[in-house]
């Protein structure tokens, strides 16, 4: 199809492959011995940004090791110049740059794959916290910035280790397998992709179940959150490019003006979702920027727009993403143009599938869950147009069943105060106020996975 761009993201890599490590980053600190919240205040204060987990991944690698895992780590600087180059030859034996397994057998039994997220995100950090990040890196897009845990990778990494720390320890308890996974650069929305094209379904036991929590801003610390069916949306970034005949303020009847066609595009995308996906159905169309011109009395050449899409159903992003260029194609027809050359549509190659969590899956883990928690601290969960690029593990050929938990993070005292009239809003992820109750948020989050693992590994 004309509008989806079949990339790797090459410059993207490249410039991660070029960007320098972390100021704050430390080496000597390792996770053995430490309790759960010093290791979780070192990974909030020591982030990294997407594709360059360095020494989080290495804290995180040996304390498997100590746990008695089979660790298979990635070939970090050499995998990220490697893709940057194209050259797939030289990483047969990666697992997604700073990405890697750990697999621990216990006898026969069932396979069960956990996942965690490393990356941070490219901002300043303003908690106020004792141990927040004063990190400062190049991001992916070249440009520099604080870095910080804003969406709770830290957290997440935490509760892994605690997780693994547990069930290496009731080994009697279990049989099976378990395969660790400590996954790269989720927030560029490319990590599962590449850990799953470096072979993680094919070079290590294949999974019957991959499960994955992740950190709620609106929740309270313990409490959990469980959704069947579709959790999270397909996620797709959109550039229009829109290329006029621009001229003279003055004398616009000698132009092509694309700010008009731009203009008349973002108005009836509109329509796409009002009038074109069923009212029981979901689909956003937003235009976060429209970039073009820059004097008053010239009509530009070229207009730019930049779209996010949402939608659940794979069907309905099919009809978004062909409807958007149907529209664009057409205005272009409208104002007199030819609309090969007028308009030039492309999706982003870090676009993400919907996460669909198996109706079985989530009913088993339920089950295990209400045995370890009480009945008020488990909320059903409502379906987010947000994106978690977790649900690849769910999009590979062998169609794995997997489940991603919601793990409450907010402070009792401070949700609360946000239920009561006019009280404050709470920071949401992604936020650089977001900061988690860490201790009753970890303790939650292990005894939820490791209730979960129990389960599925009989």
């Amino acid at each position: 199809m004309k509008h989806v761009l079949l990339v790797l993201g090459a410059s993207l890599l490249a410039a991660c492959a070029s960007a320098p490590q972390p100021a704050m980053a430390q080496t000597t600190f390792r996770a053995e011995g430490k309790s759960l919240r010093q290791i979780y205040e070192h990974l909030h204060a020591n982030p990294e940004l997407s594709f360059q987990e360095k020494n989080t991944s290495a804290i995180l690698a040996a304390e498997m090791k100590r746990l008695g895992f089979t660790v298979t780590t990635g070939l970090g600087d050499a995998w990220v110049k490697a893709r940057a180059q194209k050259d797939y030859g030289r990483i047969e034996d990666g697992v997604g740059g700073y990405g890697f397994v750990a697999v621990l057998e216990n006898g026969p039994g069932p396979t069960l794959m956990i996942r965690a997220d490393m990356d941070a995100l490219p901002l300043v950090e303003k908690t106020g916290l004792s141990y927040a990040s004063k990190a400062r890196d190049t991001a992916w897009s070249g440009e520099e910035s604080g870095v910080m845990h804003a969406c709770g990778h830290d957290i997440h990494m935490t509760v892994w280790i605690g997780t693994a720390r547990e069930l290496a320890a009731r080994k009697s308890e279990w049989k099976g397998t378990l395969v660790m996974i400590a996954q790269p650069a989720e927030e560029i929305g490319l990590g599962a992709l590449s850990m799953i094209e470096d072979g993680l379904f094919t070079q290590f036991p294949k999974p019957d179940h991959v499960i994955a929590l992740h950190d709620n801003a609106a929740l309270p610390a313990g409490a959990l959150g469980v959704g069947s069916g579709y959790l999270m949306a397909n996620v797709d970034s959109v550039d229009i490019k829109v290329t006029g005949v621009g001229g003279h303020g003055a004398y616009p009847q000698d132009t092509k003006d694309p700010i008009v066609i731009a203009a008349r595009i973002v108005t009836t995308l509109q329509t796409l979702v009002s009038r074109e996906i069923a009212p029981d159905d979901a689909g956003v169309v937003t235009v976060g920027a429209f970039n073009g011109g820059f004097k008053h009395n010239i009509i530009p050449d070229e207009v730019e727009l930049q779209l996010t899409v949402r939608s659940f159903a794979d069907a309905t992003r099919e009809k978004l993403l062909t409807g958007i260029e149907r529209i664009a194609r057409a205005e272009a027809m409208a104002a007199g143009l030819d609309p090969d050359k007028a308009i030039d549509m492309r999706v982003r190659a870090d676009a993400t599938p919907s996460l669909y969590n198996d109706p079985a899956l989530v009913a088993r883990v339920t089950t295990a869950l209400r045995r370890e928690f009480d009945a008020k601290a488990i909320y059903t969960a409502t379906p987010s147009m947000g994106g978690e690029d977790f649900a690849r593990y769910g999009r590979t050929l062998e169609r794995v069943p997997i489940m991603l938990l919601w793990l409450g993070a907010v402070s009792q005292e401070k949700f609360d105060a946000a239920q009561k009239p006019g009280g404050k809003p709470l920071p949401a992820l992604h936020s650089s106020e977001f900061a988690p109750d860490p201790d009753p948020t970890i303790t939650a989050g292990v005894k939820a996975m490791t209730a979960a693992a129990r389960e599925l590994l009989k």
